[in-house]
């Protein structure tokens, strides 16, 4: 299975919506010290362990 290439607008639809999860409470699946959930989002989407897809018609 190929990795998937996201245009600008998916990717910051992606950490923006799990930058929301997170702020929610959802459990962070990276090990950080970070506190801002955006810079945390951005920092799983960077270690490739967000379970967000982008489905394409």
């Amino acid at each position: 299975m190929q990795m998937q290439v996201y245009t600008r607008y998916e990717r910051a639809r992606i950490i923006g919506a799990r930058a929301l999860q997170i702020s929610m409470g959802a459990p962070l699946l990276v090990t950080t010290t970070r506190i801002d959930p955006l810079e945390i989002a951005i920092e799983e989407y960077s270690n490739n362990t967000i379970p967000i897809t982008v489905k394409r018609k």
